[in-house]
């Protein structure tokens, strides 16, 4: 895992200066990679590759970057791991390959030679992003892995092309000017993320994932960002692999596909073990991760590490029951009890941390778990995907259930939502609990949820469902509405696979993976995601939709591969998330910091908001009649994140938060305490 820059100038400004800055530009990233960096020229072609090394596999100088390939006609520089590379290497040996260290870099440079790019890259497992450059044609290829865990921004500035992991490493290049695009922010400001296919900065893109974009630096004065965008080719499709699936779905009994599913997990878990350095696993005591621990145990020879983060608030808190589960598994389990002093400690942060703005409230305490994992080891697998790959998200199961209530007439849903729209969040609960519903259902129907459920009765599409569905709020808070759509949607038999593929193809790249990426490398600390194996995601996409959610109930399949390892009772229970109490942080510790950064002179002069309605939405919060929670965060970050870019600093009120101790429980019942400050 590791930080990558590039820069790629057109011949008539081949100013060996300007490569220089490539120096530079790879320094902003050195969290991503503390163990060292490297920097290689072609001054003659008019590029420069920076790297900066977090040290996984070969610790030896073998294994440093930028890396020459044998033949010296390919360079690369990458962020990511090949898990399968032992394979690899032994199938490159037979052909005559020769190698000098053992890092999945060097085979991944000997495959490219050895079967060519495209061809190579379908035979890679793993994560990556990178840049190659071909000495002998003279292109750049830039490169994505399938799912866009590893992330790639691509700018031109003044007729140079630069590349990057993050943003403040495009931004430490001469003569780049950044201009917020107000769409992207809307987007963001709308659904908590800024899609993977829009970037905050104007002129900037992420390259799409599983795809490559080939680049002559002749080619670089006459083209613009966006047309370098559209150029970027496929060479694994999320949207064929979906509809392929589907078409072909495995025709196997239930037992045999339980059985198909745990050998396939076995496989991808152990080979996200290999590393050189300590390993462990996040628990948050949940379906994915209990399942990720249960594997990776399974094939340990000894105690593996696991960390969960714990909250005071019984409401948010799964500490206990993934307690249980690391007693049950014989994991060496730590634990790190999240206060409201050592979450606010850590918000003043956040804009820094992430780079583009984001506001998905989890990022705190994925944050600091990130810490707290990287005190103990350099590597931790993560549950990350399996809510995507198996319908694990309250929307897949519960769409089942409303499908009756969408085909009735339009006006009586209108009526029933408006009705519902005038309760508060209070009462809504108390309707909830006063029914016989079971408990799946009543969790599922909490305040929050039914107002989501009030907001939906009246679409009219599937596209119009799903954004409402994954809407901070009722309405946009910015000048532009930034309504997020994962695009052209594959010919699927049902809404509830639609829906996953909505998720996977937006939700995933632009949420779930930025979180986990943002906040495991500002921590240094490498994070695998076994359900997000491409042979993972292709298994789920054969499977037929009941073999996921049944019975109200997601991951069914997952679920009976679980019992397998863990028993039933440990986790069988509501779907609870990682997510904090913003809601009430808000109306108490956070309010006059929230108050400072909503004031109207602070949110006209900022341009993107629409200042009444921030106003009315905050008003709302306070006075208790709707938890706005969501949509205020994502202002607050958003302009969080505008002072970090430039204006002046604001955070929370200081109260020496940043000194408090952190309690560290670390099984068998050894309490710790260090003075360490995460804020």
């Amino acid at each position: 895992m590791c930080g990558i820059v590039g820069i790629l100038l057109p011949p008539q400004a081949a100013d060996p200066s300007r490569l220089a800055e490539i120096e530079t530009m790879a320094e902003t990233l050195q969290h991503r990679g503390p163990d060292g960096g490297g920097v290689w020229m072609d001054r003659g072609a008019g590029l420069a590759f920076g790297h900066r090394r977090l040290a996984i596999v070969d610790l030896s100088e073998a294994g440093r970057q930028p890396m020459v390939s044998a033949s010296e006609r390919l360079v690369m520089t990458f962020n990511g791991e090949v898990y399968n590379f032992a394979g690899l290497r032994e199938d490159l040996a037979a052909r005559g390959q020769c190698f000098r260290g053992h890092s999945d870099s060097e085979v991944m440079l000997a495959a490219f030679e050895n079967f060519g790019i495209e061809a190579a890259l379908t035979k890679f497992a793993g994560m990556f992003a990178l840049g190659i450059w071909d000495r002998e044609d003279r292109v750049l290829h830039l490169i994505r892995d399938r799912m866009g865990k590893k992330p790639l921004y691509v700018a031109l500035v003044e007729g140079a092309l630069v590349f990057a992991s993050e943003l403040r490493a495009i931004r430490a290049f001469p003569g780049f000017r950044p201009k917020v695009d107000p769409t992207a922010l809307a987007m963001m400001l709308r659904h908590g993320w800024v899609p993977d296919h829009r970037c905050i900065w104007e002129g900037v893109f992420k390259l799409p994932p599983g795809t490559m974009l080939s680049v002559r630096a002749d080619e670089l004065r006459t083209t613009s960002a966006e047309r370098l965008r559209k150029r970027a080719r496929s060479w694994w499709s999320l949207a064929e692999v979906a509809e392929a699936g589907q078409r072909h779905p495995l025709d196997l009994k239930a037992p045999e596909l339980e059985s198909e599913l745990d050998h396939l997990l076995r496989l991808v878990v152990q080979q996200r073990m290999v590393a050189d350095v300590p390993l462990g696993a996040f628990l948050s005591g949940g379906i994915d991760s209990s399942a990720v621990v249960a594997l990776v145990q399974a094939q340990s020879p000894r105690p593996v590490r696991t960390f969960t983060i714990g909250f005071c608030e019984a409401h948010y808190d799964e500490a206990r029951h993934a307690s249980q589960i690391a007693r049950h598994l014989g994991t060496e389990h730590t634990e790190f009890n999240l206060t409201l002093a050592r979450a606010l400690a850590v918000i003043p942060e956040l804009p820094q941390v992430w780079d583009e703005p984001f506001a998905d409230e989890s990022q705190i305490p994925t944050l600091l778990l990130s810490r707290l994992a990287r005190q103990h080891v350099t590597v931790a697998l993560s549950g990350d995907g399996g809510d995507e790959c198996f319908g694990g998200y309250a929307r897949h199961f519960m769409s089942a259930r409303l499908a009756p209530i969408f085909r009735l007439p339009s006006r009586p849903r209108r009526m029933a939502a408006s009705a519902l729209m005038t309760l508060s969040s209070g009462a809504l609960d108390g309707i909830i609990r006063a029914l016989p519903l079971p408990a799946t259902l009543r969790v599922m129907l909490r305040g929050e949820n039914l107002q989501k459920v009030a907001r939906v009765l009246d679409v009219s599409d599937e596209r119009e469902l799903y954004e409402r569905l994954t809407a901070l709020g009722p309405e946009p808070l910015t000048l532009d509405p930034g309504v997020v759509d994962a695009g052209q949607v594959p010919s699927l038999p049902d809404t509830v696979g639609r829906l996953i593929y909505r998720d996977m193809a937006g939700y995933l790249p632009g949420d779930i993976l930025v979180k986990l990426d943002r906040a495991s490398m500002a921590a240094s600390l490498e994070a695998r995601c076994p359900f997000l194996d491409h042979r993972v995601v292709e298994f789920a996409w054969r499977l037929p939709t009941n073999a996921k959610v049944r019975g109200g109930q997601g991951k069914w399949l997952l679920r009976r591969v679980l019992r397998r390892y863990l028993p039933e009772a440990l986790f069988e229970r509501p779907k609870q998330g990682f997510n904090v109490p913003i809601g009430a942080w808000l109306t108490g510790p956070l309010r006059d910091w929230a108050q400072e950064l909503l004031a109207g002179s602070r949110i006209r002069r900022a341009g993107f908001f629409d200042c009444s309605r921030v106003e009315a939405c905050w008003q709302q919060h306070l006075s208790g009649r709707r938890d706005r929670s969501g949509e205020l965060w994502a202002v607050l970050m958003a302009q969080a994140w505008l002072d970090t870019m430039g204006k002046s600093s604001v955070v929370p009120p200081s109260t020496g938060l940043a000194e408090a101790a952190v309690d560290v429980t670390t099984s068998p019942g050894q309490q710790l305490r260090e003075s360490r400050a995460y804020g």
